[in-house]
């Protein structure tokens, strides 16, 4: 039977996902013989690659339980490193070419200008 380490080394892609996409994990713990994970993710689109990157560790994931929700409604994000507003649309909507709906909703008149710690609102997709 595997530790809670062992199972969390094992889907580290996943949380590697979860942590780049910004998703908040609200349960990680050994259920018996397997890995629960409670999370809620930002978007369709992150809960897309969150399953890849569980079906990459294990096709079968016989020893993950999971339940992986889209977080609903409208949200914020606050601009990091490296961050541009088609990046952002991506995570968010999977399609780069939707930014403007993030520019129109925090009033950006030009959207190349958003600055590291800026917190953006997100409308829902």
């Amino acid at each position: 039977m595997a530790t809670l380490d062992e199972l969390k080394q094992k889907y580290a892609g996943v949380f590697e996902v979860l942590e780049h996409d910004g998703a908040q994990i609200e349960t990680v713990e050994l259920e018996g013989d397997k890995l629960h994970l409670v999370v809620v993710v930002v978007s369709e689109h992150s809960k897309d690659r969150v399953w890849d990157a569980i079906k990459a560790a294990d096709p079968g994931y016989a020893d993950l339980h999971h339940e992986i929700t889209v977080a609903q409604g409208e949200q914020t994000y606050t601009v990091k490193v490296g961050d541009n507003l088609s990046k952002i649309s991506k995570l968010y909507y999977g399609d780069a070419n939707h930014y403007t709906k993030i520019a129109t909703a925090n009033g950006l008149d030009d959207p190349d200008k958003i600055r590291v710690g800026q917190t953006l609102t997100i409308p829902a997709a």
